[in-house]
């Protein structure tokens, strides 16, 4: 994993697509998704085509693929990627509230780390809702980022991980931010907007770092530098500075253990998967 995932840099887990997903996962997707020729699938917040990728190298024959992305550039990497690997894919650049299709248009629909990231929640699980036709699936990934687990076997880990989690958590309030734990409340909100859950699978996220690196801690300063340099309001500023300060204490406590020391980090994401009822 990458810094990505780094509860000290983030309050939620980003690019889970290109640095977590693996055979395991695209496996499940497919029992999942349960594809079949003439079906089309959409993966609403493609990223850089990632599933597309995957899912087209299980040569399903004659299954239509789908992706949307709310930024441009994403969508014109995902049809490169998905050309290079000759996989057919029809893509295009929409909002995940305000999908361009037609009620009922796919067999299948998944979207996976997207909505962490949609203040809108439960517009964009209807939307999800509306494209799928009656018994068709609904699969939503999502992390829990308000269960992030992070050791550290330094004394001052602990309370460098309490300041990252209110700063960051403070930032996106400024900016009318979602609800961290997504994962957990997706089947309840299914059940609000004609998708009826059927299951769901749990899949671990892990950070493990041993042995302290310096590019790892000059990634983290300039992170929290630029988050600092970005904010107006002088009470948060006072968090970030603090945070800064004893984010470098830790790297201090770090490079003096040398290989000893450990710090790890994981949270849950949350497979919900959901049929579509008949409204």
């Amino acid at each position: 994993m990458s810094r990505d995932i780094d509860a000290l840099t983030s309050s939620t887990l980003k690019h889970l697509r290109e640095r977590w997903w693996n055979a395991d996962f695209t496996e499940f997707l497919s029992e999942t998704l349960q594809p079949r020729a003439g079906e089309r699938i959409l993966d609403v917040g493609c990223g850089s085509g990632t599933a597309e990728m995957h899912l087209g190298q299980l040569r399903i024959s004659q299954v239509k693929l789908f992706g949307v992305d709310l930024i441009l550039p994403r969508v014109r990497e995902a049809a490169g990627t998905s050309r290079a690997h000759n996989v057919r894919v029809g893509f295009a650049a929409a909002d995940a509230c305000r999908l361009p299709f037609l009620d009922g248009m796919f067999d299948s629909v998944f979207c996976v780390a997207v909505l962490q990231h949609v203040r809108e929640l439960a517009t964009a699980v209807q939307e999800l809702a509306r494209v799928t036709r009656p018994g068709g699936r609904v699969v939503v990934v999502e992390p829990d980022n308000a269960a992030r687990y992070f050791y550290s076997n330094t004394k001052i880990g602990a309370r460098v991980f309490e300041l990252a989690t209110r700063f960051f958590a403070a930032l996106e309030l400024g900016r009318d931010a979602t609800e961290l734990a997504v994962g957990p409340k997706v089947s309840e909100i299914f059940t609000r907007h004609d998708v009826e859950p059927v299951a769901i699978r749990l899949f671990p996220v892990s950070l493990v770092r041993l042995g302290a690196a310096p590019a790892m801690w000059q990634d983290r300063r300039e992170i929290v530098r630029g988050a600092i340099d970005r904010v107006q309001d002088e009470s948060l500023r006072g968090i970030g500075a603090e945070y800064l300060q004893e984010l470098d204490r830790y790297a201090d406590e770090a490079t003096a253990a040398g290989p000893r020391f450990v710090e790890i980090q994981s949270t849950m994401l949350f497979a919900t998967v959901g049929r579509k009822t008949a409204g």
